[in-house]
């Protein structure tokens, strides 16, 4: 049943894939602006995707306000406005009734499941395709873990309930580990890995791509588009996508930060609706109070000698801000609170806010009770990250070591 309708998700992609993309790839110049304005789109010197560049292509002159592309193309507000409109008419997709969208919602929804039965239960199934999920906390706290489990469940074969995909793993920080892979592949699914060359089968199967700047990681998107088109792509993991667009910004104007946050968002969220996979980023955490991220956790107590780990907890939010906030389908905040870590369901259309606790095994992440615990007001969107007498549970396939979250430990 679910391998039928992941294959009905995969015909109806890419036929959507094909069609969004033929509007999204065709030039500005094409589409029939007058010339003088065309010229100054395809050659004048703007941010196209995070970078200096012509502004081509639709998303490129879309994805940016008004007021930036008067300034960056140096056309007056009317000239934009009547540009922008006809740029949209020809590239946009036709309006839909909302029937219509809840009829094609009803027949493609499918999820990835994450194996951890609370969590699926709570998100429908697990990790919906066609959506942007966020998973967002300090480095340290499992989400590289919860993402190279997601890797391994989709190269499974189907025959043992997994989609026997390709995926592509963008691993902005050097955390992919392909020996840790492999442990929780051997762990999860012994009976599998003991098989001659399916380990190596399996792993062959992502592809992991280590952009350096942000130039690179949208050069990469662009890529990407067409191997997920060519090749059974049925999962993209970007780990992290906060590192990569803080260090851009580290050494940008004003003016080129807005765009760079701007067009990657704008493409991934597009990515998925048209090519219908799931599509999960990482995010740090940093401090309310300033610009800083906390890598670790350790680093926010040593910015904040003397005061209690409470008020520390209070003072901490998602690095890329209110903006990417809005525009991911789920965000899960990873966090350490009350001696345990926790998954927090924190935003969801089909789900309460609801936390479950967990440990890191040699199998990767498992959780404590499969039943929520429920989340209300400021707590939903509240990240916690004890610094101070906290303990963490890492259980081994025999045994089980309880730790104090020390530096060196962290960077264990």
């Amino acid at each position: 049943m679910c391998k039928n309708t992941i294959n009905g998700v995969k015909t109806k992609g890419r036929r959507a894939a094909a069609s969004a993309a033929a509007m999204s790839n065709k030039l500005i110049c094409e589409m029939g602006l007058p010339a003088s304005i065309a010229n100054v789109f395809a050659a004048r010197n703007g941010f196209s995707r995070g970078c200096c560049g012509p502004l081509p292509l639709p998303q490129d002159a879309l994805s940016l306000p008004e007021f930036d592309l008067v300034a960056l193309l140096g056309l007056d507000l009317d000239q934009v406005r009547s540009a922008v409109a006809r740029i949209s008419e020809i590239a946009c997709p036709p309006c839909r009734t909302a029937l219509s969208l809840l009829e094609d919602r009803a027949r493609s929804t499918c999820h990835l499941p994450t194996r951890l039965r609370g969590l699926d239960d709570a998100l429908c199934g697990g990790i919906p395709f066609g959506a942007l999920t966020e998973l967002v906390g300090p480095s340290g706290i499992g989400k590289t873990q919860f993402c190279l489990k997601l890797a391994l469940l989709v190269a499974l074969p189907t025959c043992y309930g997994g989609l026997n995909g390709r995926i592509i793993y963008m691993d902005t920080e050097s955390k992919f580990s392909s020996s840790r892979l492999i442990e929780i592949g051997k762990s999860s699914f012994p009976h599998i890995f003991q098989s001659e060359g399916m380990a190596q089968e399996m792993a062959g199967r992502i592809v992991v791509l280590r952009p350096s700047s942000l130039s690179e990681f949208t050069e990469s998107l662009q890529q990407i588009k067409l191997m997920i088109l060519q090749h059974d792509v049925k999962l993209l993991i970007v780990d992290s996508m906060a590192a990569i667009l803080l260090r851009e910004n580290e050494r940008s104007t004003t003016v080129q930060k807005q765009h760079s946050w701007c067009w990657p968002l704008s493409f991934l969220k597009s990515l998925a609706e048209f090519s219908q996979i799931p599509i999960v980023v990482t995010n740090q955490v940093r401090s309310q109070n300033n610009d800083e991220v906390f890598h670790y956790s350790f680093q926010a107590q040593k910015n904040d000698t003397g005061k209690t780990s409470e008020r520390l907890e209070s003072h901490l939010t998602a690095a890329l801000g209110i903006q990417w906030a809005h525009a991911v389908t789920i965000r899960l905040i990873f966090e350490a609170h009350s001696g345990h870590r926790f998954i927090k369901v924190s935003k969801s259309p089909t789900s309460p806010a609801v936390a479950f606790p967990f440990v890191v095994e040699s199998s990767g992440i498992s959780l404590l009770s499969h039943d929520g615990l429920e989340v209300m007001g400021a707590e939903i969107c509240t990240i916690h990250c004890q610094v101070q007498d906290t303990t963490f549970l890492i259980r081994g396939p025999s045994h089980t070591l309880v730790f104090n979250a020390s530096l060196q430990q962290f960077l264990g």
